[in-house]
């Protein structure tokens, strides 16, 4: 069995894309023949990523407003006649104990990282049933599977989306689109570069001692992710080689969850 991927003629939505482990996945899929929308807020980033890979667009848009939603699909219906894949990876991140998480930022966590996901999902599945094939791709994290003080959150909303997942999957299993969950560790990501510096204000330590004492102290590698890693996961999981995968979590964690 050849493992050479070929998404010449697919369609992709990335969210997300303009940094980190969004533009990874971004220009994988682009590597590999399929046309990208790269959405983000960050259009001065996110513009040059989708200039250097062949057949992109970017469009600026914030995952937590409907509005930009159906814009994003709309747009990529526009350009390609539909939208083959769906990368939900928008997300950020606040650290806080829970009696004193402000309100309004646990709200916009789950806004971008869970109601976001399930209306780009809404709106995609029609194009996806009409052809009868296609790939959702949540990036979910370790803390879909597990929870960490301080992180209710992104906690609760990665553990949201894995449910997402799983009922996409089985509603959408006989309509030729799979669903799938990525879940990695702690990857070498602007994201992660701010946790470092939260985490320590509020546990009182090093940087360094976060990465070592935290971070990586539960994982069997101790060493960061690379978006790269993540991203021939993502593209794996949107070929044909996996079409018999759907409502999995993938996970990429140095074994952190294996304890």
């Amino acid at each position: 069995m050849s493992l050479s991927i070929d998404l010449s003629g697919k369609s992709a939505l990335v969210t997300g894309a303009a940094s980190g482990v969004g533009r990874a996945v971004a220009e994988d899929l682009g590597a590999h023949g399929a046309c990208v929308l790269l959405a983000d807020l960050n259009e001065a980033e996110g513009q040059p990523v989708a200039s250097r890979i062949p057949n992109a667009l970017f469009q600026h848009a914030d995952i937590s407003s409907r509005d930009d939603c159906q814009a994003l699909v709309a747009r990529a219906s526009e350009a390609w006649g539909g939208l083959d894949i769906l990368v939900n990876n928008a997300g950020i991140q606040h650290i806080a104990p829970v009696e004193e998480f402000p309100e309004d930022r646990w709200e916009l966590l789950l806004r971008i990282m869970l109601i976001g996901p399930f209306l780009l999902t809404r709106y995609t599945l029609p194009h996806m049933y009409a052809k009868g094939w296609g790939r959702i791709i949540n990036i979910s994290s370790l803390h879909g599977l597990v929870a960490s003080p301080y992180k209710s959150a992104y906690v609760a909303a990665k553990h949201g989306l894995m449910g997402l997942t799983k009922t996409v999957a089985l509603e959408a299993a006989d309509k030729g689109v799979t669903a799938n969950a990525v879940c990695p560790g702690y990857v070498r990501t602007p994201l992660v570069e701010r946790q470092v510096a939260d985490q320590a204000r509020v546990h009182g330590i090093s940087e360094q001692e976060v990465i070592e004492r935290i971070m990586l102290e539960p994982a069997a590698i101790k060493r960061l992710l690379e978006p790269g890693e993540v991203a021939a996961y993502v593209t794996f999981l949107c070929s044909d080689l996996a079409s018999g995968i759907t409502g999995a979590a993938q996970v990429i964690d140095c074994g952190w969850t294996a304890h």
